[in-house]
Order: C-alpha cells, then sequence, then structure tokens
C-alpha cells in the first residue's frame, strides 16, 4: 500500500471536513477542536491543524480566540447574498443539466430525490440534508460545467452547516420543486428546469432567514 504524505494526509482531512459542512454534518456555531477532530479521525493534530487552517482562510470557520474555532453563524445579509448566487449559478446547472441529461441521468436524479423524500418522512434530518445536497451537485456534474461545480463547492461549504439546521425545522414541501426539475430534465424542458431551481432556493428564503435569527438569538 502507498504510504500516505503529510501533505495528503492534510488534503484527505481538509476534504473530509469540506464534506462534512457541505452536508451539514457541523452546525453552526459549533465549536471545532483540533484535538477533537484529530480524534474522530484516527490521526495527529499536525495534519488537522493545517486543514483547519485552509478552512479558516476559506471562510468555512471562523477564530474567535485562540481557543475557539467555531462553524459561523450566517448573517441575513450574508446569506441572502449567496442564495441570490445560488438561484443564478443552480439555476443555470438545472438549465444545462436538462439538455445534457441522459435516461440513466434521470433515473439518478429520481432516485434522489425519492431516498430524500423517504428521509424527510422519517425525521432523519441529516440523510435528508446530504441527499438534498447530492440532487442540487449532480445538476452541475450532469451539465458537464466543473468550473460551477467548483464554485458551488465553496458556497456549499458556508450555507451546508445551515440549510442542515433548517431542513429539521422546515414546513414547506423541500422536495417539491426537484420533482419539478426531474420532470424538465426527463422532457429537455431547459427553461422550466431553471425555473424550478431558482424557486426552489428563492421559496426557502424566508424560513431560512426566520432560522437564522433563532441562531443570532441563541
Amino acid at each position: 500500500m502507498k504510504e500516505i504524505s503529510k501533505d495528503s494526509l492534510g488534503d484527505a482531512i481538509y476534504r473530509r471536513v469540506c464534506q462534512d459542512l457541505m452536508r451539514g454534518k457541523l452546525r453552526p456555531n459549533q465549536k471545532i477542536t483540533i484535538r477533537g477532530l484529530a480524534e474522530a479521525l484516527g490521526t495527529s493534530s499536525t495534519p488537522v491543524r493545517d486543514a483547519v487552517q485552509r478552512l479558516l482562510r476559506d471562510n468555512a470557520l471562523e477564530q474567535r480566540t485562540v481557543r475557539d474555532v467555531r462553524v459561523p453563524v450566517l448573517s441575513v445579509e450574508e446569506y441572502l447574498e449567496i442564495s441570490r448566487i445560488r438561484a443564478e449559478l443552480e439555476g443555470l446547472a438545472a438549465e444545462r443539466a436538462a439538455i445534457m441529461a441522459t435516461d440513466k441521468d434521470v433515473a439518478r436524479l429520481q432516485r434522489l430525490v425519492e431516498r430524500n423524500a423517504e428521509a424527510i418522512d422519517a425525521k432523519r434530518w441529516s440523510q435528508a440534508n446530504e441527499l438534498n445536497q447530492q440532487f442540487h451537485f449532480a445538476l452541475a456534474e450532469i451539465a458537464n460545467m466543473p468550473v460551477l461545480l467548483s464554485m458551488l463547492g465553496q458556497l456549499w461549504l458556508r450555507m451546508g452547516p445551515l440549510l442542515s439546521g433548517y431542513f429539521s425545522t422546515a414546513t414547506q414541501d423541500m422536495v417539491k420543486r426537484h420533482h419539478i426539475i426531474v420532470a424538465a430534465c426527463a422532457k429537455g424542458e431547459s427553461e422550466l428546469a431553471r425555473d424550478g431551481m431558482r424557486e426552489d432556493i428563492i421559496m426557502a428564503r424566508e424560513g431560512i432567514v426566520a432560522y437564522i435569527k433563532t441562531l443570532s438569538s441563541a
């Protein structure tokens, strides 16, 4: 087996924490410790410290004091800016995906939506949020837009923890528009797919703003 270098281990840890942030396994205001992450990942502190420093530079984590590193709580203004950017970028991804999607791609999207709905019904919020993220990223993958996908990764680093918390409080049908997008992809209706994705993001704004306010007052 090829030996893992210090640098490659640091990259692997960075990617793992990024994934946990994007999929909401880390929540807003959650405290992150080097020792805790090292123990959870079964590694030494040095590569974890390096990964945390990278995440601080990405604004995916914030350092409040020397010993206090946390998952940020987005302000309403920060969230709304990210939401507007996401609506444009992910709308474009959905539009392009509807043109590019094969039957296999459509089946993949449909499975994600069905599993997401099942997780929501069972109140498995962590799984539901993870499947939601997979659906959104799958559209950019199907659209064959790697630059856009990379940009989404940076946005979801900051949005993932917030969306995960919101998922467990939301009252709206979280996958209703996902069904519309899948149907649009199946028929090659690019404008409908784009509008469905934009609406999916926009309709959540009121509820997410309300959720942010509960975090700010905690």
